[in-house]
């Protein structure tokens, strides 16, 4: 369940992210009030994390099935 939240939340995330970096054009104004380099690196962070919960899930699922 934590893992399927996870991924719902990074998706959500990076949608807004392209929203503001590519549709928008908000971004590619040097005096941009909103750091948008950092936005793009937390998506990528909470894509990461989706990635490793869903090993652990895997791993633990996997463990409890060899028990």
């Amino acid at each position: 369940v934590t893992a399927i939240l996870s991924l719902a939340a990074a998706c959500s995330s990076a949608g807004v992210t392209v929203l503001y970096a590519r549709d928008v054009g908000y971004c590619n104004n040097k005096n941009a009030p909103m750091p948008c380099q950092k936005f793009q690196l937390s998506v990528a962070l909470a894509f990461g994390t989706w990635f490793l919960i869903a090993l652990s899930s895997l791993i633990m699922f996997w463990l409890l099935a060899s028990v």
